[in-house]
């Protein structure tokens, strides 16, 4: 090892020395048309380049806008989504039209005062003007953006109990995810890791009252219309409760209880009818039958079809197996999400059996 620093550091000290030749031969003042001094040609040439690249970067945007637009998130499925989705929008324009002038105004300078022998370029010391200018611009642009998303925040984190939301429980374990509902008197139990036994995955207390109604589920129903309180718990590692069709999202904290509320406006059914959604699963289906030919071909079983469904992913890189741990939401109506609930067992029927 100790030989190992003594090569590195040498060749580091002969490097070092190199560059500071290159330094002290450029340091002279030399003929013109020593190599090491751009010619005319070279300075248009790269003028040139800065323009092309300039409309490459244009094409490349628009390009990108073109193929790529179906990748989006339709609608969203809440109601506190569309002041997200608005946030996100007045975002982007604004960094769109910044960066296309800014990136327009630096590659025409550079082209415009390229660098030329019978041109000498004029050194100006400073400008108050032009310092305030593009200082004050700016800061009035990021304050009026973070105060916009400040106020659109607090008014979709602060829940009003009076509303009367449905108290769901989510829970985080590597690498699955467990919900639990509070029954008839939307309550929910006492819980801690440390009451982890058997059957009792969640460490509900069994000895809290509230606990005896509680129902654990792997797959959560949700009703259209009704405000939804998660309480979201992990067992082992930070995780985060993902639901980009409600544009929701909180981090699952171990040893700590996160929430996040939101009120879902559209059913599963709605949103699998949506245009924009029947045209995504079709071309998510035509490649999954293009795979599948492949698959058979090789010996292994075709891909089912898909079909559209809301998820709760994990957006934490928490392990291997990260990329499969999410968990089926489904938005339906009042009835079909009370039938539903009724069907599940509680927490006590389900250590009894």
């Amino acid at each position: 090892m100790t030989a190992f620093l003594v090569i590195l550091v040498t060749l580091l000290f002969g490097l070092s020395v190199w560059q500071m030749k290159r330094i002290f031969q450029l340091a002279r003042k030399k003929p013109i048309g020593h190599a090491d001094i751009a010619t005319d040609k070279d300075n248009n040439v790269q003028g040139y380049l800065m323009i092309g690249f300039l409309v490459f970067i244009y094409l490349l945007t628009i390009l990108t806008f073109w193929f790529w637009y179906g990748t989006l998130l339709p609608e969203s499925a809440s109601e506190h989504g569309q002041d997200i989705d608005n946030l996100m929008l007045i975002t982007m324009i604004l960094l769109f039209v910044a960066g296309i002038l800014t990136q327009a105004l630096l590659h025409y300078f550079a082209f415009v005062y390229r660098g030329n022998i019978n041109r000498k370029a004029t050194f100006y010391a400073d400008n108050d003007k032009l310092e305030f200018i593009w200082t004050i611009i700016p800061v009035i642009t990021l304050a009026g953006l973070i105060i916009y998303g400040l106020f659109t925040w607090t008014d979709i984190m602060n829940v009003d109990r009076d509303d009367d939301p449905l108290v769901i429980e989510l829970y985080a374990q590597q690498f699955s995810w467990r919900a639990r509902y509070g029954g008839n008197d939307n309550t929910l139990g006492n819980a801690n890791v440390r009451l982890i036994e058997g059957k009792n995955t969640l460490g509900v207390d069994t000895s809290d009252p509230n606990a005896q109604d509680d129902k654990v589920v792997t797959e959560v129903h949700l009703p259209v219309g009704r405000k939804v309180l998660f309480k979201i718990r992990s067992q082992d590692v930070l995780h985060s409760a993902y639901m980009p069709h409600f544009r929701a999202q909180m981090n699952c904290v171990p040893g700590m209880i996160t929430q996040f509320a939101f009120t879902p406006t559209i059913t599963t059914e709605e949103m699998r009818q949506d245009e924009y959604m029947v045209k995504k699963v079709k071309n998510i289906n035509e490649i999954r039958v293009e795979n599948s030919k492949k698959l058979v071909a090789e010996g292994d079983e075709a891909l089912e079809p898909y079909e559209f469904d809301y998820l709760i992913l994990c957006n934490k890189i928490c392990g291997v197996s990260h990329y499969n741990m999410q968990m089926k939401i489904v938005v339906e109506t009042e009835e079909e999400y009370n039938a539903w609930l009724a069907e599940q067992p509680t927490l006590t029927e389900q250590l009894r059996n």
